[in-house]
């Protein structure tokens, strides 16, 4: 009951951050950045039978989960600043909400629970990405309630273990037993199939948490004496791991293309006998899914064509070394000149919007990699392994593709991640006895540390929310030559 009590206190505390002046600040009423793409996508989700159809673009180039949810808000507020960032708060909220406890079930701690909470509420990244109307706030969500499930399912598993242990019939095979039904994992594939369904990154995931799932068996299998555990892995759980965590994705992305498959309007839904012949070797497949994949690769070449080399460059570009530490953030609104008022210098106030991660936090990110990989390694804490996972899924597919464009708010799934593991290291710091002066110290740094890293999200509010602040604040904002 208390965990619960602490997680309500903690995400209340989310919701009033994310829903204060949700609706503020706007382009004279009109979205911001590429609020310019979403939000008119998402409106004619809406008005337009569950399909975008925007001949501002050539191509709508990513899937339909993300306009759909923001179609959502907009069902409620309209065409407004409230109604294209209605479902991104709303998410940006379960987000705290789902990191509390998946924290608290992967320490057994209330108090490190609330701790990451606490953290992910300060972080900037997340705390933007809840604000507008983009797509990231909802693929992030989907990949950590899949990795939320997938922790479950690894308890779960083990609870099933330890029960034919109990029996004595763990060695009534040399695989082990057969666990059944693993509905846990079955959610996660539904999530991840979500995730690809807002944004194809999310397939990183898919691959990530595959691999995942699997250690969780093979180490389960292990630790109750099944006698050949690699084997009773690859034999008794990857193949339901395939289909719980691939085949279930593939459905579920599909599902998500439902009012495109029954539309006559949807971009390329009639390509087969028009633009893609009827006959050839897959004329078996049927048309509809025929025209996607069509539709898809053109999605996949526009994509593909985003590249520095040829030509297409942003002054707010970065590339995902930089992203640990934040060190290149994202500029979504900026305003100045007479127009701007409501600051102490007449005529010398600015508005801006920046993504930026809370430096208290996202300074830290290299420290906190290396002592996860050392704890994985020496100490064999399987915690810190599933943090690396879900960190690596989120940034190393992109080094294969340095070439192409990239931006900060593609690092938005890093952040709970980045939020947990510090965590863990602050749990590592409190330590584990009750009392003693290693307790106190420990819990006395701890607390030091969030309040930096709240003082440090406060110091930041202006420029995370567009608050007016004079030119001289503006540039005392800016720490780093290249937030510039």
């Amino acid at each position: 009951m208390r965990g619960w009590v602490v997680t309500a206190v903690v995400t209340a505390i989310a919701a009033v951050t994310r829903f204060v002046m949700l609706g503020y600040p706007t382009d004279a009423g009109t979205p911001v950045f590429d609020e310019k793409h979403y939000a008119p996508q998402g409106y004619q989700v809406l008005t337009g039978n569950g399909i975008e159809d925007n001949p501002a673009y050539g191509l709508v180039v990513h899937p339909p989960v993300g306009k759909q949810l923001i179609a959502v808000g907009e069902a409620v507020f309209g065409y407004t600043g409230w109604g294209w960032r209605l479902s991104s708060a709303v998410f940006g909220v379960l987000l705290v909400l789902l990191v509390v406890r998946i924290v608290r079930r992967l320490t057994r701690s209330t108090l490190l629970g609330a701790i990451a909470g606490l953290l992910l509420i300060v972080d900037g990244v997340a705390f933007v990405s809840s604000r507008v109307g983009m797509l990231d706030i909802f693929m992030t969500l989907f990949v950590v309630a899949a990795f939320g499930a997938l922790v479950r399912d690894r308890d779960d598993v083990r609870e099933r273990l330890a029960r034919v242990a109990a029996q004595g019939r763990i060695e009534v095979t040399a695989l082990g037993p057969r666990l059944g039904v693993r509905w846990w994992r079955f959610g996660a594939g539904v999530l991840l199939g979500l995730a690809c369904g807002t944004k194809w990154s999310g397939l990183y995931f898919v691959a990530f948490f595959g691999l995942l799932s699997v250690a969780f068996d093979v180490a389960a299998r292990r630790r109750y004496g099944v006698r050949r555990p690699w084997v009773g892995t690859a034999a008794r759980d990857v193949g339901p791991a395939l289909y719980a965590l691939v085949a279930v994705p593939v459905v579920v992305y599909l599902a998500t293309y439902a009012g495109w498959f029954a539309s006559e309007t949807g971009v390329d839904r009639h390509a087969v006998g028009t633009d893609v012949g009827s006959g050839g070797t897959f004329s078996f497949v049927p048309d509809a899914l025929r025209s996607l994949w069509y539709y898809s690769g053109n999605v996949l070449d526009f994509h593909a064509g985003l590249t520095n080399s040829a030509g297409n460059r942003h002054p707010w570009e970065s590339k995902p070394w930089t992203w640990p530490m934040g060190l290149r953030p994202m500029l979504y609104y900026y305003a100045d000149g007479e127009s701007v008022t409501g600051c102490a210098e007449a005529g010398g106030c600015v508005k801006a919007v920046m993504l930026i991660g809370t430096p208290a936090l996202w300074w830290l990110a290299l420290p906190m990699l290396a002592w996860a990989a050392w704890s994985t390694v020496a100490r064999r804490d399987w915690r810190y392994a599933a943090v690396l996972v879900g960190y690596g899924a989120g940034i190393l597919p992109w080094f294969l593709s340095l070439d192409r464009q990239m931006y900060f708010f593609y690092a938005t799934a890093l952040s709970p991640f980045l939020v947990m593991g510090l965590t863990l290291v602050v749990g590592d710091v409190i330590g584990r006895a009750r009392t003693g002066r290693r307790r106190t110290l420990g819990l006395a740094l701890a607390a030091g540390y969030v309040a930096v890293a709240i003082a440090n999200f406060v110091w930041l509010w202006p420029i995370l929310t567009g608050l007016p602040i004079t030119e001289t604040l503006w540039q005392q904002q800016l720490w780093l030559p290249s937030w510039r």
